[in-house]
């Protein structure tokens, strides 16, 4: 039988918990005042078809998205496997987390990085209170995939890489 612990009892274990799903990296990103502005978030997921949303997740103490909740649009890019140094960088409380990064601003000002797998532009649908998060509705109306990229994956509280299942021998 499972042993339920209470979450009060050990805060450390519903982090442990959360890192054992995987989940994609992804940099949220626009220009303000001309100057690239982003942060990385694990916390992406697809919401709907039609309309096309998705959601990202940002920590109430975020010094960063208070500089993005409110413009017209932002970049949405789902980094690749070789993005893990980058991933650190864009989420670095302190310097240019965009000192050496291939980016490009689309025409409405979102900002996508080089390399990524997808790149999705999106204008800010709805903000969700959720403990000490706000669930942010993203609506897609341009994008670009490459799927032949591999994403990057953090699981584990460690970046990680797909790898292809391996075929069993046949008896």
């Amino acid at each position: 039988m499972v042993e339920l612990r209470p979450v009060a009892d050990d805060p450390g274990a519903l982090r442990q918990a959360y890192g054992c799903f995987p989940s994609g990296v992804t940099a949220v990103c626009a220009l303000v005042d001309g100057v690239p502005v982003g942060l990385a978030a694990s916390s992406f997921t697809s919401v709907s078809m039609d309309p096309p949303l998705v959601s990202v997740c940002v920590q109430h103490t975020s010094t960063t998205w208070p500089r993005l909740r409110d413009l017209g649009r932002v970049g949405v890019s789902v980094l690749g496997e070789g993005h893990d140094v980058l991933a650190r960088q864009i989420a670095a409380r302190t310097g240019d987390r965009f000192a050496g990064v291939s980016w490009e601003a689309g025409a409405e000002g979102g900002v996508f990085l080089g390399g990524a797998t997808a790149w999705l532009d999106c204008t800010i649908e709805r903000h969700v209170p959720a403990g000490d998060h706000d669930i942010v509705l993203l609506r897609v109306h341009t994008l670009s995939a490459d799927p032949d990229i591999a994403p990057l994956i953090f699981h584990g509280s460690r970046f990680r890489q797909l790898a292809a299942p391996r075929l069993q021998d046949a008896a």
